[in-house]
């Protein structure tokens, strides 16, 4: 029996189980990607820190590309979620091919910008020509990761709203050997390999990444290769589906964006603080993105099967049953993101011998914001992942971009540029703005609009 025959509505709703083995690949492949980013960053350190000023300059160019790819691929996602939920591969293929269309077509016009403008924005804003050079020698290798993850990252939000998130899981845990071991031959030139210095790290990554995209290619084709065959469009035409598309992606593409660009104004302020203030919030904030991976993905997760459960025309007695069991159980994901955060403080004597007692004190501090921050911060992403996997985009677009640009930068700008206060009640800002928008999340949720939207449109 083929999945379009099958009337999904008859199965019994998931439960918290479901959310779980969803969001466990889901969880450790975005640790791992931030395990690697620093792992990049140990291999290139020994080159000095001219190569590293210049990696960091060409991440940066690179990265406003690659983030807008993850932006609209987090779209994919729920999208991808929607349609599958209704067991129409109409639909299904409409939407993997216009998620892979704009994927693609920003992919391409940052290649295009990079090949014919890159080098003069790194002459221009590189410190020395000597850095400018290097960094263009990585930035223009860094195009094919561009190209790569354009598909890369849309399949694997493909596979993900389908729920099989094990999939870009194993795809990156076998491209991740790829990409230490080249980049170590190539950076420092072992066993008879040219020593390219950090071209060969950019090499090592886009042979990875290469091989990520093409493991996902092969297993789509294994998966869904009948969707090559299936007639016609879900809103008669390409170019209507696309229109679509992107009118459901633009706002949850905007709000990460968003979200990248306010994290960086703040860190740029933070660097007004005292050198020891700055240090501990250089060195939590990291941690702070890396642990919370738990909870978001867990929220990632429900959402993906609440816009499935939607896409199958579910009873909102059977929406509000299962959200209400996600719910309780996110707490728990919650309660061990606290947990790891209070560890971190707490042993930060161990893991930074080096510092100061001040920072130290410092790190040692920030443990009642961190204990307290994921509880709140978890169950607005489960409201936030509800109202997007819902088609409500907007909403919650305006709720994060406003919050982030009217309270989180601003405040953060008085507080240290004007009220100059410690790096607790700082740091504490992240906690406050949750506060902020935590009414704001659940009485939207509870109107329950949500409960019926059509998400076949």
């Amino acid at each position: 029996m083929t999945p379009a025959t099958i009337n999904p509505s008859t199965l019994p709703a998931p439960g918290a189980g479901r959310v779980v083995s969803l969001a466990w690949p889901m969880t450790l492949k975005a640790i791992f990607l931030h395990g690697t980013v620093v792992i990049d960053g140990l291999l290139i350190s020994a080159l000095g820190e001219t190569s590293l000023a210049a990696v960091g300059l060409a991440a940066a160019i690179g990265g406003l590309v690659s983030g807008a790819i993850f932006a609209f691929s987090s779209a994919l996602q729920l999208r991808t979620a929607q349609a599958f939920g209704t067991g129409d591969p109409v639909f299904r293929k409409s939407v993997l091919a216009s998620g892979l269309t704009i994927g693609l077509g920003i992919g391409l016009l940052g290649v295009f910008v990079i090949v014919f403008f890159g080098r003069a924005i790194l002459d221009a804003t590189a410190p020395s020509p000597e850095i400018a050079a290097q960094a263009w020698s990585y930035l223009s290798i860094f195009a094919v990761v561009i190209l790569a993850e354009a598909v890369g990252q849309n399949l694997a939000s493909h596979f993900n709203g389908c729920g099989r998130t094990k999939l870009p899981l194993y795809g990156y845990c076998a491209s991740v050997p790829v990409n230490i071991l080249i980049s170590v031959l190539l950076i420092h030139g072992l066993w008879g390999a040219p020593a390219l210095g950090i071209a060969g790290a950019a090499i090592g990554s886009a042979l990875a990444v290469s091989l990520q995209a093409l493991y996902l290619i092969y297993q789509l084709y294994r998966t869904d290769a009948g969707l090559r065959n299936v007639a016609g469009w879900r809103n008669l035409t390409f170019a209507a589906s696309l229109r679509r598309h992107v009118s459901f992606s633009w706002p949850i593409a905007v709000t990460f964006i968003s979200a990248n660009y306010a994290a960086r104004v703040c860190m740029l302020i933070y660097a007004q603080m005292s050198i020891t203030a700055f240090a501990a919030m250089t060195l939590i904030m990291p941690w702070v993105m890396v642990a919370g991976t738990i909870g978001m993905q867990w929220a990632q997760a429900t959402g993906i099967l609440v816009a499935q459960l939607l896409g199958e025309n579910r009873s909102a007695r059977e929406l509000d049953h299962f959200l209400s069991a996600a719910w309780r159980a996110s707490f728990f994901a919650a309660a061990t993101v606290a947990l790891v955060y209070v560890a971190i403080c707490l042993a930060s004597p161990v893991l930074y011998p080096a510092l100061s007692d001040q920072t130290r004190n410092i790190l040692i501090g920030f443990v009642w914001v961190l204990a307290l921050l994921p509880f709140p911060k978890q169950s607005n992403a489960i409201c936030g992942n509800t109202l997007r996997a819902s088609g409500d985009t907007i909403y919650v677009m305006h709720l994060f971009v406003w919050s982030q640009w009217l309270f989180r930068v601003p405040a953060t700008a008085l507080a240290v540029l004007y009220l100059d206060l410690s790096a607790f009640w700082v740091l504490s800002l992240l906690f406050w703005e949750e506060i902020l928008k935590f009414p704001l999340f659940h009485l939207r949720l509870w109107q329950g609009k949500w409960k019926q939207a059509d998400v076949t449109v």
